[in-house]
């Protein structure tokens, strides 16, 4: 090249670099500096730090033309790269064992920094898994939360949805660059998640599908959140990677239970046996974390006995409220409450008096948790507000 490249470039260039992972990324910039540093040692200090072999080689020849498609991608409308050393990396990320040297984002770059709750699970959930992926991610989404998952099939693009038909605040994390979507199926799911979320890879440009590349991409899932709910893992699943990377990194873990006789929950009763939270409902994410609801909104009203006929702050009614809320309530969820007007119920009992299975029934008070209907009492169980 006929002049130096920027800092920028540098970095890029060492992440292509051979053999160099995100430990023997950080161990060269500690020994020799900023990336350039390293490129511009020279032959004898690479060989007094024991480089050898294809880096040794590489390090004399980056190679700039694969740095320059990367440059080429940055250049684009709404991409981004952080770097490990750039002021708005985010923070948690940064704490754990093998942070990556670069991200590359597409979207808005500023969620890395929010709070955020990873949602991860089979690529293979029920119908009654990926309803409730959706429901919790849409329900913490409003309680402030962005919803951070993998993008895989199943619970994780479940979650996804229901994050963007909340807020719309959610973070993927890709096992490829982001040049390409993987799998293919959620394209629009990433078009989507582009346009209120962001889009994230530790992946350089044109890294194609490689099965190695997904357990590492769920250290950064873990590693951005607070915690990692699990939603239907089967003892053999992806979605435990996560779950151990949080373990390690301090993090809370949630895991939703099931029928014992379901072989999609029997990693989450794994989790649980090993110390996971068992959750029934998002109160118990929130309540686990500290993280307290708003008290319910209040509507703005003329007062015309107001000398300056300002506006004030009046509550809706109790009753009011009740018929704004239960008013396009279908059967079932209307009976459903029917049954906790004599007072607080358990999950079981309201099976036994529905006919309804547990996993409906807590999908159901999920919902209405959610409109200000249901409240979660002492002991699991649940009451009219």
């Amino acid at each position: 090249m006929s002049q130096k490249p920027p800092e920028e470039e540098y970095w890029l260039a060492l992440a292509r670099a051979p053999g160099v992972g995100p430990v023997n990324f950080v161990r060269l910039i500690k020994h020799f500096g900023e990336p350039r540093s390293v490129f511009e040692a020279g032959l004898s200090e690479w060989q007094a730090f024991k480089i050898k072999g294809a880096l040794l080689n590489y390090l004399q020849d980056p190679n700039w033309q694969a740095v320059e498609k990367d440059m080429q991608w940055l250049a684009q409308p709404g991409n981004h790269l952080l770097t490990l050393h750039h002021p708005d990396y985010p923070p948690l990320l940064r704490e754990i064992h093998s942070a990556p040297p670069l991200l590359f984002i597409r979207g808005d770059c500023t969620l890395l920094a929010s709070k955020q709750l990873a949602i991860v699970g089979t690529r293979h959930p029920s119908a009654e898994g990926e309803k409730t992926a959706r429901e919790f991610a849409e329900y913490l989404s409003h309680q402030g939360f962005t919803i951070t998952s993998g993008m895989a099939l199943g619970i994780d693009g479940a979650s996804h949805w229901g994050a963007l038909a909340g807020t719309g605040k959610t973070i993927a994390v890709s096992g490829t660059g982001l040049d390409r979507v993987y799998p293919p199926q959620h394209r629009e799911l990433a078009h989507k998640i582009i346009e209120t979320g962001a889009l994230i890879s530790e992946f350089s440009i044109g890294t194609t599908v490689r099965r190695e590349n997904f357990p590492l991409r769920s250290r950064i899932i873990s590693g951005l959140s607070l915690g990692t709910l699990v939603i239907e893992a089967p003892e053999r699943s992806g979605a435990r990677y996560a779950a151990r990377h949080a373990i390690k990194q301090g993090r809370e873990i949630f895991a939703i239970p099931g029928s014992i006789h379901n072989p999609l929950v029997k990693g989450c009763h794994q989790l649980i046996k090993e110390g996971a939270k068992l959750v029934e409902t998002a109160a118990d994410i929130l309540e686990e974390l500290k993280i307290y609801r708003p008290p319910p909104p209040e509507i703005a009203i003329e007062n015309p006995k107001s000398p300056t006929n300002s506006t004030e702050i009046a509550p809706k009614s109790p009753t009011e409220k009740a018929e704004t809320k239960t008013s396009d309530l279908d059967s079932e969820y209307a009976r459903l409450l029917e049954y906790l007007e004599a007072g607080a119920n358990s999950i079981d009992n309201l099976v036994e008096q529905t006919g309804l299975t547990a996993g409906e029934i807590s999908s159901m008070l999920l919902i209405l948790e959610l409109r200000g209907l249901v409240a979660v009492q002492p002991g699991g169980l649940y009451a009219r507000s």
